[in-house]
This record gives structure tokens, C-alpha cells and sequence, in this order.
């Protein structure tokens, strides 16, 4: 079959296509980036950033773009296609980026960090500087990290379980205020119905997944597959019997882990353990 025609010109690359929509809204409309700026409330560089592919910006900013534009949420909807495109992550990952984005349900293990999809923006970002991201990569990466979180705050969105190592909670940023925001984050996301958080305290005993993050997703096919990850490189796995043996171990984990009632105890305390800002 031959490829289809584009019927507009315009790209078919999500995070191309915002870029050129808002290059050809601003055009239409006659502003300047500085006029901009000054009618929505954002600095003019973030436009200036935003039309040069630099930043996709917030799901505000769209928002804001839209109504001034009249173009009810076309933006939004654009931006939301540019967050979530898998491409714009390492090769590496961009398998499993699909499978995940299209997973029934996903339950998860954490040795020393916090999922993706749980994490803050100043949580991604400090832990992606610190594995070597910097620059214009770091704010990309940053971004679609941002994006992928959309995935559990759909009205409809799938089952999540995250069983976390004390460790994650005893790792803080070292901006206590980010830290603050991350915890906080966590605790409103254990209150929602489709997330389920436990956490697993230091000392039960050793177990299968002693150094092994894992997530587990469950496909429309029926198929479950597994995805392993440490500091340096992350696996797919889908061989079925090695995904059971993953199973198996997570199985025991859980079996040592607090309650979710207990675990959102676990979480406040640890909030209530963050320095306050001494100006406040």
C-alpha cells in the first residue's frame, strides 16, 4: 500500500506539528512574542522556547494559548500527542513506552527511586542530572516524563500498584522544598482509586527483587510482560516463564510489605521529617 498522502504539508511528528501550530496561530494573529507574553502573564522566552521545539511548556500554557487563539483545544490536544509520542525517548525505551501507554494495568517494585509516573518535575529532573541528562536533552526528557504521568489521571485510567523500598523514602533531594512536593504528590496519588501504594520496610528478610526494579504490564492481548532496570540499562522482558519467575518474586515482596493504610502513614511521617523553609 502506498504511503498516505499528507493532505495539509504540515508534519506528522507530534512534536513538530504543536511547533508549527503555534508558529502559524501566532502569525495569523499578528503578535509579537514580547505582546504575547504580556496578554497571558508568561515570560516571552517561553513562547520563544516553545515555537523553537525547546520546550513543549505545561498543559497551562496550552490551555492559556487556546483561548486566546479561539481554537477551543487544539493546542492542548497537540501537546498532550507531543508528551506522550514515545519517540522522544531513548531508543532503548521506546518499546516499552508503547506497551506501557496501552498496558490494562501495571504493578511496580522500586529498589531506590520513584516510578516515572509518580514522579515530579523536580523529582525527574534531579534524578536524570544525576544520570549524566543535561541541557536541552534534560529539559526534553524532563517533559516526557511530565507526559507520561497522564496515563493514571484519566477518569478511566488503568490499575496501578507501586510497592516502594524504604530506601526510596529515605533518599530525599537535596532541595528539601522539591522533596516536599514529590512526598506530597505521592500522598495525593495513593488516595486515588486506581493506585494502590505500599511500602516495603527495611529489614523483613532478603527477597528476589533485592536489586531489581521491575515493572509488570498487563496487555490487551492477555499477555503479561516485565520491564527490569538499574542504574545503567533496562530489559524488556516478555519470555513468558521468566516473566512468572518475576511474578513469583514480586508475590513474596508484597507478602512483606505494609498495608496501603499503613504505607500513607509511612509517607506522612516522612513528610513531617522534611526541614522547613526557616523563612516560612
Amino acid at each position: 500500500m502506498p504511503p498516505r498522502r499528507a493532505v495539509t504539508g504540515r508534519s506528522q511528528e507530534p512534536r513538530q506539528r504543536f511547533v508549527e501550530e503555534l508558529r502559524l496561530l501566532r502569525a495569523q494573529k499578528g503578535d509579537s512574542l514580547r505582546q504575547l507574553g504580556n496578554v497571558l502573564g508568561w515570560d516571552s522566552s517561553l513562547f520563544g522556547k516553545m515555537e523553537s521545539g525547546q520546550t513543549l511548556g505545561s498543559p497551562e500554557v496550552a490551555q492559556a494559548l487556546d483561548q486566546h487563539y479561539g481554537t477551543k483545544d487544539l493546542l492542548l490536544t497537540l501537546w498532550e500527542l507531543a508528551a506522550g509520542d514515545p519517540t522522544q525517548f531513548k531508543e532503548r525505551y521506546r518499546r516499552y513506552m508503547t506497551l506501557e501507554a496501552e498496558a490494562l494495568s501495571l504493578w511496580h517494585y522500586g529498589v531506590s527511586i520513584l516510578p516515572g509516573l509518580l514522579q515530579t518535575e523536580g523529582y525527574a529532573r534531579a534524578v536524570l542530572a544525576a544520570g549524566g541528562t543535561k541541557g536541552e536533552e534534560l529539559t526534553r526528557q524532563v517533559e516526557a516524563r511530565m507526559g507520561r504521568r497522564m496515563l493514571l489521571m484519566d477518569d478511566d485510567a488503568p490499575p496501578f500498584r507501586t510497592i516502594l523500598s524504604e530506601a526510596v523514602l529515605r533518599t530525599p533531594l537535596e532541595d528539601a522544598e522539591q522533596w516536599r512536593k514529590q512526598l506530597e504528590h505521592l500522598a495525593e496519588a495513593a488516595d486515588r482509586p486506581n493506585l494502590t501504594l505500599q511500602v516495603l520496610p527495611y529489614g523483613p528478610a532478603p527477597h528476589g527483587l533485592v536489586s531489581t526494579d521491575v515493572m509488570f504490564l498487563r496487555l490487551p492481548d492477555g499477555r503479561t510482560v516485565a520491564y527490569t532496570e538499574n542504574a545503567h540499562r533496562g530489559e524488556l522482558i516478555e519470555e513468558t516463564s521468566s516473566v512468572e519467575r518475576l511474578q513469583r518474586a514480586y508475590d513474596a515482596v508484597r507478602d512483606l510489605a505494609l498495608s496501603p493504610a499503613e504505607s500513607r502513614k509511612f509517607v506522612m511521617r516522612m513528610l513531617e521529617e522534611v526541614p522547613c523553609d526557616p523563612s516560612t
